[in-house]
């Protein structure tokens, strides 16, 4: 019995000490007693406010029941009821209490200083008459709170003023170039950004002014229609002017040019600068900058945000960040967006990114926490992403991409001295002038000491120079002798400062020999090249052909090709005295790329692959300063390939002097830096035939003077 009434802990354990049966049941007894005359009271008391009469009948005491009813609460720890222990309608918060009205009045003042707009308004009156009405101890009391403050944060209409006066482009491409060295395409098309903003606000300015003039016209016009007498002429021209007032400011708003921010998507490998760009584009512009990290979210919630319904429901990362930034035009950097998660049972992340992202849509963003459009055609936003393969086409179809390939050694050069080495001086407590590098040093820390298309690993090598001079010259500080303490780095210091080179310089081939060319490779990380050598050797055999190197399924088939085209074209080559002759039927070829441990895999090889063949059946040996890429097709034709200026910076770097690109390649030529253009040779060809003229230039081919025609005739 004692365990189903309203008994406390001590009472319990005071009967269950009592081991007398008869005092037992007393306790018990007097326990239950005072159970029953709360609960009586409790009823009298519902009766007793339900009646209109101001005085109770059978003359109940209220005070006495009020007492009784406020310690059966106490007992009971006051959850059952509100706050403290007090039942609604005896004083609770939610009705009448001055804190709980203070607190909605607060959150009104908030929502009416976020100049809402009409639909949120809408929504925000409707909760705040919710609110009200509820009692504070609800769990959905706490839920609207937060949902109304949610809205109040939110920047419906503030704004980050733009600094667009006649300096603007000055100072915007002074603050890239002072960050970033190079990136040009990305510069033009901010700088182009910033243009077209600041026209459309001076367009936009005069049509404001246009617009104040009509208002103040039609101000004029109804201080008239104030002071006309009653004559109905005079009343109706005024009203006349009103109306073709209120029509040319509707047409002037029309004409109102509306500004679309640029969504954008910088690809590239890792360290080239694409994520401090977006900060320094923040800067230029003078907004605020915020950086959502898109890497592994898998939960399209995370986008969108919770519904309400959820238990600790928020809103998603685009409303967070607006709040957080508390204005409506910030620059919005969405990092690694192609690692975001694929469609999974939590939903789809990359399609939830498809309304955030398209400019037609985003001013109409609903998040499902805040269930309002929200506007976010002021956000710029700036993805970033290191690989396209990995983002699903229907996004990849609303940004705006642009490229940023590794650099070359003279720009990481120009960084190192320029951005990282100050900054590594700085953070290990040197003066300016106490380290130096020159440019021999920096060069052989670049080619030896990092192979990356960024930067990151040389500041990395950077720093541990600078540590390592950091304790020179405390040594030298601490021993009195200063004098002692040389700035410079010399290349006799790099060994025993950084240890042994980490990388062989790659440098081409000396002596020539047939069969052996040197191709053209880019790494499939992106933002590195090099050269590879293509090795080609025959046996006695049968016709068999043998590939080794680790090649993958489309470079074997670019041999194939190639030694389907030098079979086919045997006469003319001068390989074969009869056309019908097989030059394979008594001889075996073993076709092998160096560096076996590495996979290897394109179809840009497809022309050393070639004229390694020729070289190898014809006996003539390939210059060895020579280097080629290409695919090549059945009929001889060389089509263009990709990873030109990483190929092209790799064949600079090991000392190639010409390389023969297909004719498909010359629009990607022109965008490579002068130090690569003016080191290099670079032949366009467009045919099998034109490359072996490039390579053998003295050399006669009995069929040479054929291929045009054999080409027209395909």
């Amino acid at each position: 019995m004692i365990n189903i009434v309203d008994a406390t802990p001590d009472e319990k354990l005071r009967v269950l000490s009592t081991l007398s049966i008869p005092a037992r049941l007393e306790l018990a007894v007097d326990i239950m007693q005072r159970q029953v005359q709360t609960a009586q009271g409790g009823g009298r008391l519902v009766d007793v406010t339900k009646s209109n009469n101001n005085t109770p009948s059978g003359g109940i005491d209220m005070e006495r029941l009020r007492k009784l009813q406020q310690e059966a609460i106490l007992r009971r720890g006051g959850g059952a009821f509100g706050i403290g222990g007090v039942p609604p309608g005896l004083g609770g918060p939610g009705q009448g209490n001055d804190d709980g009205e203070n607190e909605v009045e607060e959150l009104k003042k908030r929502l009416d200083d976020a100049n809402l707009t009409p639909e949120a308004q809408k929504v925000a009156t409707r909760e705040l008459a919710r609110l009200q009405k509820m009692n504070p101890a609800q769990a959905e009391y706490q839920v609207c709170r937060n949902y109304l403050e949610n809205l109040a944060e939110i920047p419906w209409t503030r704004m980050t003023e733009d600094r667009l006066d006649a300096a603007t482009l000055a100072r915007a491409r002074k603050q890239l170039d002072d960050d970033h060295y190079g990136l040009e395409k990305i510069k033009k098309r901010l700088l182009e950004y910033l243009a077209v903003l600041k026209l459309k606000q001076a367009v936009n300015s005069d049509l404001d002014a246009q617009i104040k003039r009509i208002e103040d016209r039609a101000e004029v016009a109804k201080k008239a229609e104030d002071g006309q007498q009653k004559k109905a002429e005079g009343k109706g021209k005024a009203e006349n002017q009103l109306g073709q007032s209120e029509e040319e400011m509707k047409l002037l708003n029309r004409k109102k040019m509306v500004d679309k921010s640029p969504i954008l998507l910088l690809v590239g490998p890792p360290g080239t600068g694409k994520t401090s760009l977006a900060k320094s584009v923040a800067t230029s512009l003078g907004r605020k900058f915020h950086r959502i990290s898109l890497g592994g979210v898998r939960d399209e919630a995370e986008i969108r945000g919770h519904r309400r319904t959820y238990v600790a429901a928020m809103p998603g990362l685009i409303i967070s960040g607006l709040k957080k930034v508390g204005v409506a035009n910030p620059v919005f950097l969405l990092d690694e967006i192609d690692k975001l998660g694929m469609a999974n049972f939590h939903g789809d992340p990359s399609a939830a990114m498809l309304e955030v992202l398209d400019p037609e849509q985003n001013s109409a963003f609903v998040d499902h926490y805040v269930n309002i459009p929200i506007d976010l055609s002021k956000v710029l936003f700036i993805a970033t992403a290191n690989s396209l393969d990995t983002i699903p086409p229907p996004l990849l179809d609303r940004l705006e991409t642009i490229s940023l390939p590794g650099y070359t050694t003279l720009e990481k050069r120009h960084i190192a001295s320029r951005h990282l080495l100050p900054k590594q001086i700085a953070t290990n407590g040197l003066q300016p002038d106490a380290v130096k590098l020159g440019d021999g040093v920096l060069d052989k820390i670049i080619a030896g000491y990092t192979r990356e298309a960024g930067v990151r690993n040389l500041e990395r090598e950077l720093g541990s120079v600078c540590r390592a001079k950091a304790v020179e010259f405390a040594e030298a500080k601490d021993d009195g002798a200063l004098e002692r303490y040389h700035a410079e780095v010399l290349l006799a210091d790099l060994e025993k400062v950084l240890g042994v080179e980490k990388f062989d310089e790659e440098i081409a081939e000396q002596s020539a020999r047939p069969g052996v060319v040197t191709g053209l490779v880019a790494y499939s990380s992106g933002g590195q090249g090099s050269i590879l050598f293509i090795e080609v050797a025959d046996m006695p055999g049968n016709g068999r052909v043998q590939l080794t190197g680790k090649l993958g399924d489309v470079l074997k088939e670019s041999v194939e090709v190639a030694l389907t085209w030098v079979k086919a074209h045997a006469f003319e080559l001068g390989l074969a005295p009869d056309p019908a002759e097989d030059i394979m039927k008594s001889r075996a070829i073993h076709v092998h790329c160096p560096a076996g441990a590495i996979p290897k895999d394109g179809p840009s090889a497809g022309l050393a692959h070639t004229i390694a063949l020729v070289s190898l059946f014809s006996g003539k040996s390939v210059p060895p300063h020579i280097a080629m890429t290409g695919e090549v097709s059945l009929r001889g034709k060389v089509t263009p390939v990709g990873g030109i200026k990483e190929k092209l910076i790799g064949a600079l770097r090991a000392g190639v002097k010409t390389v023969l690109l297909p004719v498909g390649n010359r629009k990607d030529v022109k965008d490579l830096p002068e130090e690569v253009q003016g080191g290099l040779r670079i032949e366009f060809v467009g045919h099998i035939w034109e490359a072996m003229r490039h390579v053998w230039p003295d050399s006669h081919w009995p069929g040479e003077r054929h291929w045009h025609e054999f080409e027209s005739r395909l």
